[in-house]
């Protein structure tokens, strides 16, 4: 199953069709599996529950899965006499009407699963530029929870008000902006997160909430442990949360009317897991930004030729002169003439598969050297990964 490509949704469907009891699980139990995974941080790791295999799959694409699970989930539970796809789709296209054109290609015409694979893509996204991406911290929208919390109140109401949209996210906005904020130092972790935020946010008020109103907004158990959980991961800035944090948390949960043992459970489920996924946390890494580019724009060159390996191993078969090259550069340095013509016919390859197009962009030819270090792992495999045999 390939998330980045067209009919993921109808193969997820088929892959989990025996494996479906997660949609049986308890809701506190589902959504302490959505935080332990990282999908209620804004750092998807993992797949819920482990209803599918991770596999190769990059932290966008666990973020679309666990995105889609999540919505699916709650339509289950809706006891919905309505197609989940459809009602989905209408969820978004109500969303859309309260925020102008978000959505707005991608609406209308007959409902389909591929509608909404855009639709979920376009929701993931921050920015849509993938050189760009990997220069950023951060490239998955934080707040996705928000969506989860916004069906579940369409699918009760039949509807849902923009002011139930507006006033979570204004609420969340002024709490968690009241954290880092209210800091004696504003760290790089701090202006990161601020950033992420910001940019998570689609409805953006003015005037900022005061802390009672904002606490007010809150209603059931679910928004409350949402917003105490972003909370804690807000405060967990030096990697760990201080005892005059821990006051402030535990002022949070106890103004939010959460238990004791909830709070406490909060806190510790933070430290748990950042403390064990720090280095799987562009957050929390000390890299620098060469680094940072570099590892990224790695697991991205990888997942290219993995994904377009039975093309590309196709096309390389064809061109002799490259091949040695390729094979020569494993084991010695190539000269610059060499070097432009490997670059040169890897251009030239790459024009005929869509998925490689990227390498074509302005500034794509800086990934080739990476290509060329991947390229000796070419193995042949199966190109379409989303087909379904009948």
């Amino acid at each position: 199953m390939n998330p980045s490509a067209q009919g993921w949704i109808k193969k997820l469907l088929q892959d989990i069709s025996d494996n479906s009891t997660f949609l049986s699980t308890d809701k506190a139990l589902y959504y302490e599996a959505l935080r332990g995974c990282g999908f209620i941080y804004g750092s998807n790791l993992d797949i819920v529950l482990g209803v599918i295999e991770k596999k190769d799959l990059t932290e966008e694409e666990i973020s679309k899965t666990n995105l889609f699970l999540s919505l699916l989930y709650t339509h289950h539970h809706s006891k919905s006499d309505i197609n989940f796809t459809d009602s989905a789709i209408d969820f978004y296209t109500v969303i859309n009407e309260l925020k102008t054109s978000f959505f707005q290609e991608l609406l209308g015409g007959k409902k389909s699963s591929e509608q909404l694979e855009k639709i979920i893509h376009k929701r993931i996204q921050i920015d849509a530029n993938v050189l760009t991406k990997n220069f950023k911290y951060f490239i998955i929208n934080a707040l996705l929870y928000i969506d989860v919390l916004a069906y579940q109140e369409y699918l009760k109401n039949n509807s849902i008000s923009i002011n139930y949209l507006k006033n979570i996210e204004a609420s969340i906005e002024a709490i968690i902006m009241d954290v880092l904020n209210s800091k004696l130092s504003i760290n790089e972790y701090d202006n990161s997160l601020i950033k992420l935020f910001e940019s998570s946010l689609r409805y953006h008020n003015s005037k900022p909430l005061e802390y009672q109103t904002a606490i007010n907004h809150f209603k059931s158990a679910q928004e409350k442990s949402y917003i105490l959980d972003l909370a804690c991961m807000a405060t967990w800035t030096d990697k760990k949360i201080d005892k005059n944090e821990q006051r402030f948390l535990i002022q949070l949960g106890t103004d939010l009317e959460i238990v004791k043992d909830r709070i406490k459970d909060s806190i510790s489920s933070v430290n748990q897991f950042y403390s064990v996924n720090k280095n799987n946390i562009a957050l929390l890494s000390s890299k620098n930004i060469v680094q940072s580019f570099y590892n990224n724009s790695s697991k991205m060159v990888t997942k290219l030729i993995s994904r377009n390996s039975k093309r590309l191993y196709k096309e390389l078969k064809d061109s002799k002169e490259l091949m040695v090259l390729l094979s020569q550069s494993t084991v010695r340095d190539l000269n610059d003439e060499e070097q432009k013509k490997v670059q040169e016919q890897l251009l030239d390859i790459f024009k005929s598969i869509p998925s490689l197009a990227i390498f074509m962009l302005p500034g794509g030819a800086l990934l080739l050297p990476l290509v060329i270090k991947f390229i000796p792992k070419l193995l042949p495999s199966a190109f379409d990964e989303n087909r379904i045999e009948d």
